[in-house]
């Protein structure tokens, strides 16, 4: 016959369920749905669901999420005749996911590369819905997307989507690509930053260089909008930027007074804190949209990287919430006793450790870390690959028997099971992604709002190279900041189970053993046989004990996202009161239970900017808000200098003045007027000579008074211990300090005067601030800290390894020091009647003892137990 004749109806199904028994007919997948699939498939069917826009799913890794996935677009568009598009983070993963759908009998077509190089057949199958689109992220999220038309999203590894979602909001000018254009846009911005930091960035000092990450105020980028948009179009213009600044351009173009700007030495971020898009039709205009990740997590971080106010998750399925993928052994280096100290053993240790492995994986935050790695780490002789090397295929690395792949804030897309690589290095903690990630984790000390993308590209990046439930990997740690990240207990405790246990087992084989040691039990675990075996249920026992809990700060985080998701939508839209008015009720859950303060702090700064630009545009009644928005945000930044660095010219007449007293030390004088009682002569010398005599002695209990009646004389609201003797998670102290600050004490009062304070005291002391936010069901203030409190002379490097930054080392003759100068000031005070002065007329006393709050504080912290790399 000359001319085909009309294809036969495609059969429809009544569900995806009833889709894949007719295809495992014939396909080249498995006979059967795992139990577990199907229950995601009906919950995603389920008739409740159906009119939710947007619904994500989790399935761990090995638990057959891409069938998952192309079944539900296979019936949609088989029922429906919609166009479905299956997007995924890398080419080499859209070329995998092809395979698969191909193989369970999804008709698809592989859409990626250069768009010009599409087969125009394809594109039309897709057009027609004869079948599913594979393709990248970059395809619908591009200013001009080429996958623009779909009814259907699939947007595979969500929880890895931010940078790809948010690249063509992004505007990056790098210094060392074109000096002038960054010199450029920085002049621009002399009335939004400190004149002294503003110098410093502008003449290339050596401080300038430096990684801090400065905002600039957005009062002051409103006020010179139109010249910054004005150098910026003629940047462009010029060829002076990017390929990728000048795509965003045709974004942010006419909404520079809505973006953020983020400064370094180096370069200069133009971004939404919140991408809009809302705005953007390919990713918009869909029916629908399902999320699907391995590690979903809460607290908001799926809307906000995705600019949604709302999407639905359907929970894990039954018996895959304690269960993962594969045996991870982890290893901590750099908390064995030998390595701890050494570095160049270190280099050595690990050097030997890829030498037996023959291929690892390294993973890395920056390329300083990468660098560093490969100069001292990486064996003599073994091939080192970087991301652009495997991007098509991975090849070049597996059939490699001397290689190490190194990726750079890359934790997703590279699949090495089984003998393909059986080492992975998790070189640095993984929070330095663009300039307003580094901003919020660095400057603000907002970790919190990162917790999740941090935790995910932890548990996907150990993961790499564990992808089916019999292979097994091992896994090492390094860096300080990573390895005392994962000492923390709320953090375990907000892993899967199965990491959790993990973890759990790889701190218990890596603190207080010796390189030598670590060794032996790598090898024993490269084997896998029946002596790794013995061990091995010992994790899984730990992991079915396990239960996975919200870290501190989840609910609030969740509760204020889908308002963050519309006050960025107001400011994008140039809505001004809407903004102000979802930017309150994003503070008060912000700011509610134990939620992140740092994070509420910027939150509070963008609602100062807001209420001053109306309060200018003729509603003077919000000068009192933006005042009172500019001391929440003081108040909550303690500890940190990023506001500080905010002394723009454009603030000056709109931020209130620094008050005379401090917010802490008014809350401490406030307590010492409170403190009536203690004043009271049949109380004072008596209770002051039983603490004094406490505190100059060892016996335990004792010493613990005398801390709780030093909090009482420093000004503590609350001042006391918990005397339990068997519940050691408990602080030997605690002094609040109201909602200016919290201080808690563990207190080694009968240690001896030698030896070395080791992992198990500092991990006990930073642990306590967690023990009291529980207790109290609310977040401690910002820079509240801990001290441990011991005589004894040294600590060892695995200590400080695991040490959090708030745990600071005291000493006893330090305290009594302290308890002197206060009871000197109590005398003072007493002398001229407590009850009659006001909290000016204590503070002057204290002051001139020098123990109000912000004076004795420094002191104490001098010996952080955390030292940064």
């Amino acid at each position: 016959m000359v001319f085909k004749s009309k294809s036969a109806p495609v059969a429809v199904f009544d569900d995806p369920e009833s889709l894949y028994r007719a295809l495992a007919l014939t396909n080249e997948g498995p006979e059967n749905l795992w139990s577990h699939q199907a229950d995601v498939l009906r919950s995603w069917n389920d008739e409740k669901l159906r009119s939710e826009a947007d619904i994500a799913l989790e399935l761990p890794t090995g638990a057959g999420k891409t069938l998952v996935g192309g079944l539900i677009g296979e019936y949609r568009r088989r029922k429906f005749q919609e166009r479905v598009a299956y997007l995924c983070p890398t080419r080499q993963l859209a070329r995998q996911t092809a395979k698969k759908l191909t193989d369970y009998g999804i008709p698809n077509v592989l859409l990626v590369n250069e768009v010009q190089s599409w087969n125009i057949a394809d594109r039309a199958r897709y057009n027609s819905a004869a079948a599913i689109a594979v393709s990248v992220y970059s395809h619908v999220f591009n200013s001009n997307p080429a996958l623009n038309n779909a009814e259907l999203l699939l947007l595979d590894d969500a929880h890895a989507a931010e940078g790809y979602v948010a690249n063509p909001w992004k505007m990056q000018i790098s210094r060392k690509d074109d000096e002038s254009a960054y010199l450029d846009v920085l002049a621009t911005l002399a009335n939004a930053m400190d004149p002294f930091v503003f110098e410093r960035l502008r003449t290339n000092s050596p401080s300038g260089r430096a990684s801090t990450v400065y905002l600039a105020s957005p009062l002051g980028v409103s006020a010179n909008a139109m010249q910054v948009e004005r150098v910026l179009s003629a940047a462009v213009a010029q060829g002076k930027v990017s390929t990728s600044a000048r795509h965003a351009w045709k974004f942010l173009e006419g909404h520079i007074e809505h973006c953020l700007i983020y400064v370094t030495g180096r370069d200069l971020l133009i971004r939404p804190l919140i991408v809009p898009t809302v705005q953007h039709a390919a990713f918009n205009n869909p029916a629908r949209r399902v999320y699907m990740s391995a590690t979903l997590g809460s607290g908001g971080e799926l809307e906000r990287s995705f600019g949604r106010r709302k999407i639905t998750r359907i929970p894990i399925p039954k018996g895959w919430e304690k269960q993962g993928t594969g045996r991870r052994f982890f290893s901590f280096p750099e908390l064995t006793s030998d390595l701890s100290t050494d570095e160049e053993k270190l280099n050595e240790f690990i050097s030997e450790t890829i030498k037996r492995a023959g291929r690892a994986i390294v993973l890395s935050p920056d390329n300083r870390t990468a660098d560093a790695f490969v100069a001292s780490k990486v064996p003599d002789g073994f091939d080192t690959l970087r991301a652009d090397e495997v991007e098509e295929n991975l090849d070049v690395f597996v059939e490699n028997s001397s290689a190490v792949l190194v990726l750079t804030n890359r934790y997703d897309g590279i699949d090495l099971p089984d003998k393909d690589c059986r080492l992975v290095i998790l070189n640095g903690l993984p929070a330095n992604g663009d300039l307003q990630e580094q901003f919020l984790h660095k400057s603000l000390g907002a970790v919190e709002v990162l917790q999740e993308r941090i935790r995910a590209r932890i548990m996907q990046g150990s993961g790499r190279a564990t992808r089916n439930s019999r292979d097994y990997a091992a896994v090492l740690v390094l860096g300080s900041d990573l390895t005392s990240y994962l000492t923390n207990l709320d953090v375990q405790g907000a892993m899967h189970p199965e990491v959790h246990a993990e973890l759990e087992f790889g701190l218990e084989n890596s603190i207080d053993t010796t390189s030598d040691e670590m060794t032996v039990r790598l090898e024993t675990f490269e084997r896998h046989d029946t002596e790794w075996a013995a061990v091995d249920s010992d994790i899984v026992t730990a992991r079915e004990l396990h239960v996975r809990k919200a870290a501190p700060g989840t609910d609030e985080l969740q509760r204020a996202a889908r308002r963050e998701v519309v006050a960025y939508e107001a400011i994008w839209a140039g809505d001004w009161q809407q903004s102000l008015i979802s930017i309150r009720q994003v503070v008060d859950r912000l700011s509610a239970g134990r939620g992140p303060k740092r994070y509420a702090a910027l939150w509070n700064y963008l609602a100062f900017n807001v209420a001053s630009r109306l309060a200018s545009a003729g509603d003077e009644s919000l000068h009192a808000s933006a005042e009172g928005y500019y001391r929440a945000a003081r108040a909550a930044s303690r500890g940190t200098n990023w506001l500080s660095h905010l002394a723009a010219p454009a603030e000056a007449t709109a931020s209130p003045t620094t008050p005379n007293l401090d917010q802490l030390d008014e809350a401490a004088m406030r307590g010492v007027l409170g403190a009536t009682d203690l004043a009271k002569p049949q109380n004072f010398e008596s209770q002051v000579a039983v603490a004094r005599a406490g505190l100059a002695a060892t016996e335990y209990k004792a010493y613990e008074d005398g801390l709780v009646l030093l909090g009482e004389l420093a000004g503590a609201a609350e001042s006391y211990t918990y005397n339990d003797e068997e519940e050691a998670a408990t602080p030997d102290a605690v002094w609040i300090f109201g909602d200016a600050q919290w201080v808690v004490w563990e207190a080694k009062s009968m240690s001896k005067l030698t030896g070395s304070v080791g992992a198990g005291n500092v991990r006990q002391a930073g642990g306590h601030l967690n023990h009291v936010e529980t207790e109290r069901g609310t977040a401690a203030p910002s820079d509240s800290v801990a001290f441990l409190d011991t005589p004894k002379p040294g600590v060892l490097q695995s200590a400080r390894n695991v040490a959090d930054a708030h745990v600071y080392l005291v000493r006893p003759n330090q305290v009594l020091e302290l308890f002197d100068r206060l009871v000197r000031a109590w005398q003072n005070v007493r002398a001229r009647d407590l009850t009659s002065m006001n909290i000016e007329e204590v503070a002057a006393i204290f002051r001139a003892e020098e123990v109000l709050p912000t004076q004795w504080l420094p002191r104490l912290r001098t010996q952080p137990l955390r030292l940064r790399d």
